[in-house]
């Protein structure tokens, strides 16, 4: 994969007339050859911000910069960005060939040339000897294959795809997270994919950006983003969690639930106030006079590969357990954890505010010393 940026959001913000803004000043980086998710709720922003990549609406404030030019004000047919969208937007009186060959006969390529692309993007898709198919005789997953092969015919630099997996059900879903991946892998040109849904962003991306309010709360590897939550809402919006109030007593100490506990993070002041967050399958049923923390058992439901089970410990915190282990509603169980498991975040900070208070306290050192 390749570090250089070819798109640069610099503090863009977009508003419409005297609404609140659906950005607000957001800055970040794309860099060439990646797959990048914009994963949050309905209303964050993450479509906004496709559309201002695409060229169908211009920031209120701020720059765009493609390839390290301003694009504030260039139209969208005039970008190497081609857009996937929900409905795929096929025209249903065209036929395969016809559909895909569009963009390029208003081009005005040549047939021999056109055939020659046209052929070659089917076959990146899997629907070679398919261009002769009416559209309406397609099913869901090849509908969405023609609309990926009509993108990448006129060889653009980016993808970007609007939630194309949604109408989909979850076998096929699943069996297309895969089919993109793997195309992206082979075009090697940047993808930025938009959805709401949190374990198709896990899987498919190099990079997610999480979405609320406007603002980017957390933005890393699918791994970062998991397992290192900077807030609540990512902490929640990324799979399952426990969230209980705790005190950072020092570095690699915490406390919560009436006790104190070894972690791993440090960097916070010594009695702040903070949250901790532990992953249900980080949590090991065990004795209760052998666990770090006991809890008395409230509920329980088979999930397939794992029960998941709640409780409540002495202190009224609740837990959410995911464990191959069955469990008894109103008996006694010890809870056991690595001091890994443990994560610690402050209240309520994105990404771009933790970094700034971060900046805040250097700054203050430096003074002091």
């Amino acid at each position: 994969m390749s570090d250089e940026t070819i798109i640069r959001f610099e503090q863009v913000t977009k508003r419409y007339d005297h609404d609140p803004p659906v950005l607000k000043a957001v800055s970040f980086e794309i860099k060439r050859g990646r797959f990048y998710t914009l994963l949050g709720p309905s209303g964050c922003g993450k479509t906004t911000i496709l559309r201002l990549i695409a060229g169908f609406m211009e920031p209120s404030e701020g720059n765009i910069y493609f390839n390290g030019k301003v694009i504030n004000r260039v139209p969208a047919e005039k970008r190497q960005v081609n857009t996937v969208f929900q409905d795929y937007a096929l025209f249903p009186h065209l036929n395969v060939f016809e559909n895909v060959a569009f963009g390029l006969r208003i081009k005005k390529l040549s047939k021999e040339r056109i055939v020659e692309k046209v052929t070659e993007a089917l076959r990146f898709v899997n629907l070679a000897g398919y261009e002769r198919r009416e559209i309406t005789e397609m099913s869901g997953g090849q509908r969405q294959r023609v609309a990926i092969a009509r993108a990448i015919v006129n060889e653009p630099e980016i993808i970007l795809l609007d939630e194309p997996l949604s109408a989909l059900d979850l076998k096929l879903r699943t069996e297309m997270q895969h089919e993109l991946r793997e195309l992206q892998r082979r075009l090697g040109i940047t993808f930025i994919f938009v959805t709401h849904d949190q374990e198709e962003a896990l899987a498919m991306s190099d990079e997610i950006f999480v979405l609320d309010q406007g603002i980017i709360q957390q933005s890393g590897s699918p791994t970062d983003i998991y397992d290192e939550p900077i807030n609540r809402f990512v902490a929640d919006f990324i799979g399952e969690s426990n969230i209980v109030p705790g005190r950072m007593l020092r570095d690699y100490l915490v406390e919560f639930a009436g006790r104190p506990f070894e972690c791993v993070d440090k960097g916070l002041r010594p009695d702040e106030a903070i949250e901790i967050v532990i992953r249900p399958e980080d949590l090991e049923m065990v004795a209760p006079d052998q666990g770090k923390l006991q809890m008395t058992v409230d509920s329980q439901l088979f999930r397939g590969v794992h029960y998941e089970i709640t409780g409540h410990d002495d202190a009224g915190n609740r837990w959410l357990v995911h464990s191959t282990k069955k469990a008894t509603v109103g008996s006694r169980t010890g809870l056991d954890f690595d001091p890994e498991a443990i994560h610690v975040m402050r209240f309520g900070e994105s990404e771009e505010e933790f970094d700034r208070r971060l900046e805040g306290y250097s700054d203050a050192g430096a003074d002091r010393a």
